[in-house]
């Protein structure tokens, strides 16, 4: 069993910060490369940051240059530090994460519960 648990979502001013964590935890054997989806009311679930093992990240464009996606290997926990955010960031954040599982050997994505980032004034 795995499961992804986020935390630090909430509502802040446009301009503002918000740190997201996912700590992924259970029957683990590795965990290839881990990452945040949104999704905002009536639009499809869209790929915020990505980071792998190695630390190569990938992000959307929407969001370069003001969010900063990193991983703790250790503590099998990933970050998305927001700033200056806008109204259009407001949507619903999924933490995800390609994990093989003991005595599974494939590759399996996984999903957080999710939590609500809004930001308006």
């Amino acid at each position: 069993q795995v499961q992804l648990v986020e935390s630090g979502g909430g509502l802040v001013q446009p301009g503002g910060s918000l740190r997201l964590s996912c700590a992924a935890s259970g029957s683990i054997f590795s965990i290839y490369a881990m990452g945040w989806y949104r999704q905002a009311p009536g639009k499809q679930r869209e790929l915020v940051a990505r980071i792998t093992s190695g630390s190569s990240t990938n992000y959307a464009d929407a969001v370069k240059g003001r969010f900063t996606i990193s991983r703790d290997n250790a503590k099998n926990t990933v970050y998305l530090q927001m700033n200056s955010l806008k109204p259009e960031d407001t949507a619903a954040y999924y933490c995800n994460a390609r994990i093989m599982a003991i005595g599974r050997p494939v590759w399996e994505d996984y999903w957080g519960q999710g939590t609500q980032v809004t930001v308006s004034s």
